[in-house]
């Protein structure tokens, strides 16, 4: 692999999550941003306190992430071999911390809505 384009990177993800997967998991980030800016629209602010417990979960939703990339890739934490997959771990483990916190303030924020 010479050169790194996003057709590439596009192909890598459909064949590690399956073409339907992958999709899905598209379609469900895209509904959950748009439901996120709609709230912030909505509500003119953030509410600290749903703030406050979105974090909480950043922590599950991180361990979560790292749980279904090794399935989806039949792997162990002990199949890392260097720091590179290390760096690859971390910033799966931010993404699915940061996702999860804009899910659990989005579901929050839909359900109980400002005063």
């Amino acid at each position: 692999m010479k050169d790194m384009t996003f057709g590439t990177i596009l192909a890598v993800f459909e064949e590690t999550f399956g073409i339907g997967l992958f999709w899905t998991m598209v379609a469900v980030a895209a509904l959950v941003t748009i439901a996120y800016v709609y709230v912030l629209i909505r509500d003119h602010s953030i509410s600290w306190r749903k703030f406050l417990l979105a974090q909480l979960s950043m922590p599950v939703g991180a361990i979560l992430a790292i749980w279904f990339v090794l399935v989806m890739t039949s792997s162990k934490l002990t199949d890392l071999g260097g720091p590179v997959d290390i760096i690859v771990v971390l910033g799966i483990a931010v993404a699915g911390a940061i996702g999860t916190a804009i899910l659990v303030y989005t579901i929050q924020s839909l359900i109980r809505p400002r005063q």
